[in-house]
């Protein structure tokens, strides 16, 4: 099994033109993914079984301002495994976890102090544990052989 969950997130407004920032975010949130891929699909192959879990977010399904990039590589993902889980066969599995809010230090990476301010208020207030994410992840895995959990949408029930 490979859980692919490199992620960053240092989101702003496209006005702002952190052209560095949405390099970082394409290098390790899409990049990452595939560099992921081709590290375990020779291994998976060849031992002729194997389970990916990439994970997206729900910035995947629907963006806001400020996620545009962010969202951007997120739907990538999303895509990218979709694709990867049709040529993968009947022996590989492919699960996309989609995570809301999560209770963790991703709002450090935010680089406009506004944006980062804003995060953590909405992260205190209401953001699920990680484990929550964890629980997902184990769910899709211990499904039978020939069972492919292929997402999961995971978030706070007050998330909006």
């Amino acid at each position: 099994m490979l859980v692919n969950n490199a992620g960053v997130m240092p989101i702003s407004a496209l006005d702002d033109l952190r052209v560095e920032d949405w390099e970082d975010m394409i290098d390790v949130n899409i990049k990452g993914v595939l560099y992921g891929i081709a590290a375990a699909l020779p291994v998976f192959r060849t031992q002729g079984f194997g389970h990916f879990v990439n994970i997206a977010s729900i910035a995947g399904h629907k963006t806001v301002p400020t996620m545009s990039v962010y969202s951007g590589t997120k739907f990538a993902v999303r895509a990218i495994s979709e694709g990867l889980r049709q040529e993968a066969g009947d022996t590989l599995r492919v699960t996309i976890i989609s995570p809301g809010m999560v209770r963790t230090n991703f709002a450090d990476g935010v680089t406009s102090q506004t944006v980062k301010t804003q995060l953590e208020k909405s992260r205190d207030a209401f953001a699920m544990p990680a484990e929550a994410i964890a629980r997902a992840i184990a769910f899709a895995i211990e499904q039978p052989p020939d069972v492919d959990v292929n997402e999961v949408v995971v978030r706070p029930t007050a998330q909006k």
